[in-house]
């Protein structure tokens, strides 16, 4: 079994969709997988952070199946657990969306004892059973180092955007519960980031290609559309998307993920031709 987990609202629904989609492609042969998605309405702080529901869930579950018959994909409204927990932290306002801060919740629920966190701009090249298979068993999850943090701040400073998460040990050191003292308490330059490496034990440390966040290599297995730098025409700061297709295979001259992104567009069509 595979168990993956998502976190964001109803306006990254198009990432979740391509990055799913990006699993169960790669797969050499399909092998059960459970897709967590945590969402959570919190209109208070923006119009704009309203939740996934039970139709975003059953219409990715429907796309997966095509390709993986053994998926299923669950809901979990948390939003009285971020409100109980995290309302009006110091970071709930932070550069990045608060959806991010959701995983930090993830003790809180009966989540099995391995889980694969992946933020909704991540794409995989190469089968996720090379990730997912890593024995994590003595450390509270493994990460990749940070494509500029490992040169700016520390030579092993990671990037929280792929995440193997060791349930069982996290439960037993406290990560999650000291990670959200943090944020309640401190403001933090990288918000949920900061407070999950500042409240770590033990963690493995692993290669870039399992989160490459600014090229694509032929070993790469996962490839992270974070915010990079660009030097040409001038230096400048491009973010673009998994799901920007045009842009994607301009900018980049990406090609192999092209049958996950023609799926996704006809996909994308249906759900909007459904929604209406």
């Amino acid at each position: 079994m595979m168990n993956l987990l998502y976190c964001g609202n109803e306006g990254v629904f198009d990432g979740v969709l391509t990055s799913a989609l990006s699993v169960v492609h790669r797969l050499p042969t399909p092998r059960p997988i459970t897709v967590h998605l945590y969402t959570m309405a919190l209109t208070r702080l923006s119009p704009n952070y309203t939740p996934l529901t039970e139709k975003h869930a059953a219409f990715l579950a429907q796309a997966l199946r095509r390709h993986n018959p053994k998926t299923q994909v669950v809901l979990h409204d948390v939003t009285a657990l971020y409100e109980t927990h995290l309302r009006q932290n110091a970071n709930e306002n932070c550069y990045c969306s608060p959806y991010t801060l959701l995983r930090l919740l993830a003790d809180l629920l009966p989540m099995p004892d391995k889980l694969l966190y992946l933020d909704a701009d991540v794409m995989l090249h190469k089968d996720a059973g090379l990730l997912y298979d890593i024995d994590v068993s003595t450390v509270e999850y493994a990460a990749a180092r940070d494509h500029y943090g490992h040169f700016l701040i520390h030579p092993n400073y990671i990037n929280a955007g792929v995440l193997l998460f060791n349930m069982k040990k996290c439960r037993e050191t406290g990560i999650f519960e000291k990670a959200r003292q943090l944020l309640r308490t401190k403001k933090l330059p990288f918000a949920d980031q900061s407070a999950l490496i500042r409240s770590t034990t033990c963690r493995k440390v692993l290669p870039h290609r399992f989160n490459d966040q600014k090229f694509l290599y032929k070993s790469t297995v996962v490839r992270h559309f974070s915010k990079r730098l660009f030097y040409l025409p001038y230096p400048h700061t491009e973010n673009i998307k998994q799901w920007h297709v045009q842009r994607v295979q301009e900018k980049f001259g990406y090609t192999c993920f092209n049958d996950v992104l023609e799926e996704y567009l006809k996909l994308k069509e249906d759900f909007q031709n459904d929604a209406n």
